[in-house]
């Protein structure tokens, strides 16, 4: 499965994010946890193309994901895995070699072999539609740290972004950069 990925982000400090947790009435089961588990070669050569490699476990599935940089947004290239799968990959720290991100890593020039685990990072995440886009809800772990993001996915940049800032606005939030996870977890590490 392949989709472009357009998404604006802030962190939060945890009042503004338990304030959004009460504005939007979420409970323990709006959540789910996942564990990003992220790979790279050790001349770091996704890094240096800019992309990112993750395998993603749920709690009865997962999936691997290479993001790719276009013009606008990133390119999300994605195969499904069974939980099993999942699990024996992130054990033998490998990487598929068959599937549309084994493809696309061929693409890039990318050994699969070469790969290798780098960190992970455990987030717990509530994902919902609200008139702006689709909108997420993050606390994560990783490397003895502890954060709070919100993630607005849009259709459209340009829209989007003014979205973005008229939301953080009508909720009084201050825009605090938020770098991508593998990067947030790969400087802590």
């Amino acid at each position: 499965m392949r989709q472009l990925e357009i998404e604006f982000k802030t962190l939060l400090t945890e009042t503004k994010y338990h304030y959004f947790c009460n504005f939007y009435h979420l409970d323990e089961p709006d959540f789910h946890t996942q564990t990003n588990v992220y790979f790279d070669t050790p001349a770091q050569d996704l890094r240096q193309k800019h992309c990112g490699l993750r395998i993603r476990q749920y709690a009865t599935r997962g999936e691997i994901t290479l993001k790719t940089p276009q013009e606008i947004g990133l390119l999300e290239t994605t195969d499904s895995l069974t939980l099993t799968e999942t699990q024996r990959l992130i054990e033998q720290k490998v990487i598929p070699t068959t599937g549309a991100v084994a493809q696309e890593l061929a693409r890039l020039e990318i050994e699969i072999s070469q790969l290798t685990i780098l960190t992970s990072l455990t987030t717990k995440r509530a994902e919902f539609a609200i008139a702006e886009g689709l909108l997420a809800l993050d606390e994560s772990w990783y490397n003895q740290e502890h954060d709070y993001e919100l993630e607005l996915e849009v259709a459209d940049a340009k829209i989007g972004k003014q979205a973005f800032e008229r939301y953080l606005q009508t909720h009084a939030i201050a825009y605090r950069p938020a770098e991508n996870k593998i990067v947030r977890a790969i400087k802590a590490k």
